[in-house]
């Protein structure tokens, strides 16, 4: 009976190990990668990485008989870094998947190297349509959003609505330039007009000379192509202006409920604004968002939710491919569908993008708010159809 005990337990330890070596190194490692200490800090930042965290302890803490790790750094908006700290991950600790990426230039400089080290990316906090078009690549997913689905659903609202003359602000690196391109074309395909822009670095503490730029060309709308502390900095100082008193409006192309709740009611009411997801929208997105909460103190954005959507569809996507090599895992991130309360029948294209319906809402008045994140009222329901770039259209050309 001995004898035979000893040989149950061998067995299983084989089976255990066998399980393990289909996951490098043993233990299943995710990165989450992103801005911790600057002006996205609170846009993603260390609530993201306990998004990721909530996905894997739902998803059980195991898979394949091999625990699963998330590892998180702060890349400080600095795509060198990012690339050192993505490096290391890959060569040192075995990770397996990074994600979040929050700035553009630190997600395409990561996707990049991703390829190079056979690895899967799933951005969830950067915006650019680079990362499924001309810098797309073959282990590169885009998840939460990006530049087009913001301009699609606020730029072309607010045209409609007549604000069909624009300035912009744009945050001058690629993200604002994506942003400030895809809401051009958004303006001018619903009749409107851009009367000009102007660059500023990002985290900039003084929006004045850019603010009496866009004042003075008299444009009906004031687009802030620029996102976190930068879209707040912006909005606290154009009323410092009487830049919306005096009639012009703003519009927060990236803007979400980390900084309207950041910067009160009082001054971001009657703002447009689009989102992939809103805490209050349903009743699976208020289980999500009441968990996150508990766990955190405050709601949870499109860019948390987002992270906690893409790490568990890539839980399930290396469960079902039997390891965690990236071709078999990159194959089923591609056939299956996206169905959670964050993506509602959502699809990943041959170009990584995962679509899903995006929506526009209006930031309420004080008066209107029924408590501390009750922030938004819905407008309309950009379907996914509309939201992103058909795959023809993106210019991807991925080669393995």
């Amino acid at each position: 009976m001995i004898k035979t005990g000893l040989a149950g337990l061998a067995l299983a330890a084989l089976m255990s190990t066998a399980a393990q070596a289909q996951i490098a190194g043993g233990t299943l490692k995710i990165g989450v990668l992103d801005d911790q200490s600057g002006v996205y800090a609170d846009i993603g930042g260390k609530w993201s990485v306990e998004a990721a965290k909530m996905a894997v302890e739902d998803f059980g803490g195991k898979i394949l008989g091999a625990p699963i790790e998330v590892l998180s750094a702060d890349h400080q908006n600095k795509p060198d870094l990012a690339s050192t700290i993505a490096r290391q991950w890959y060569d040192v600790d075995h990770v397996s998947m990074i994600t979040e990426l929050t700035n553009s230039a630190v997600a395409l400089a990561v996707q990049s190297l991703s390829r190079e080290k056979h690895k899967i990316t799933i951005t969830t906090g950067a915006a650019t349509t680079d990362l499924t078009g001309k810098a797309c690549e073959p282990y590169g997913f885009h998840w939460a959003y990006d530049t087009h689905a913001l301009a699609a659903g606020t730029g072309g609202y607010m045209t409609k609505q007549g604000g069909n003359t624009w300035f912009f602000l744009t945050a001058d690196y690629a993200f604002g330039a994506s942003l400030q391109h895809d809401t051009t074309a958004a303006v001018e395909a619903a009749g409107g007009k851009v009367l000009g822009a102007v660059r500023h670095p990002l985290n900039t503490a003084d929006f004045s000379s850019f603010l009496l730029q866009a004042q003075s060309s008299g444009a009906k709308v004031i687009g802030l192509a620029n996102a976190g502390l930068d879209t707040n900095n912006a909005i606290k100082q154009a009323a410092e202006f009487g830049i919306v008193a005096g009639g012009q409006k703003l519009a927060g192309m990236l803007y979400t409920t980390a900084e309207v709740h950041g910067l009160g009611l009082k001054a971001a009411q009657g703002s447009i604004t689009t989102e992939g997801y809103y805490w209050d929208l349903d009743d699976k997105s208020r289980e999500f968002g009441n968990r996150f909460m508990k766990r955190t103190g405050r709601m949870p954005n499109m860019i948390h939710a987002g992270t906690y959507s893409a790490v568990a569809q890539y839980l399930k996507a290396v469960q079902a491919a039997g390891s965690d090599d990236a071709d078999a895992v990159a194959k089923k991130l591609h056939e299956m569908p996206v169905d959670d309360f964050f993506a509602k029948g959502g699809k990943v294209l041959p170009n990584g993008r995962m679509i899903h319906d995006m929506y526009l809402f209006e930031i309420k008045k004080p008066s209107e708010s029924k408590g501390e994140w009750d922030l938004y009222k819905l407008l309309a329901t950009v379907p996914a159809a509309e939201a992103y770039f058909t795959f023809e259209d993106s210019g991807c050309k991925p080669t393995n």
